[in-house]
């Protein structure tokens, strides 16, 4: 049963192809960094955004910031700022912008861009032009880092 459960988490997400609705990463629209429309046509889940952010596999947020409200995972990392009460220092358009490419944000920033398809070089060709996260998960993220106000 477990296994089931594993293997259909896995292949909810891990799609980044871009629906009909999704806007593309190509014609993502940064205004100062900050992306104020939504990627896709469908609202951000919370719920969904925190496993993005926790997933080693996906986000991997955890690998540079710590984050109080995950205190139930281990190895928070220390490269990045923490995210405790990000939701009151960014609007949801600049987190959207910094989820989808932080480098549009803060120049010269080591966070991967997640919402991005070309540019790069990739080490497998498997990932040649496909983002990291979909449209639908940087948005869960999104909403996610908006619960996140001070403790």
């Amino acid at each position: 049963m477990r296994t089931i459960f594993t293997i259909g988490f896995a292949a909810t997400m891990v799609a980044t192809v871009a629906t009909a609705e999704d806007v593309l990463p190509s014609s993502v629209m940064y205004e100062d960094g900050a992306v104020r429309a939504a990627l896709t046509d469908t609202a951000g889940s919370a719920e969904n955004g925190r496993k993005v952010f926790a997933s080693r596999k996906l986000g991997n947020c955890l690998a540079c910031h710590a984050n109080e409200d995950l205190a139930e995972q281990s190895f928070h990392g220390q490269v990045g700022p923490p995210l405790n009460g990000v939701a009151e220092r960014w609007s949801e358009a600049e987190l959207r912008g910094i989820v989808s490419n932080s480098k549009m944000m803060f120049e010269g920033t080591i966070m991967p861009a997640f919402y991005k398809d070309t540019g790069y070089t990739r080490p497998l060709k498997k990932f040649d032009g496909k983002s990291i996260l979909s449209a639908q998960q940087v948005e869960d993220v999104v909403a996610y880092l908006m619960t996140l106000n001070e403790i």
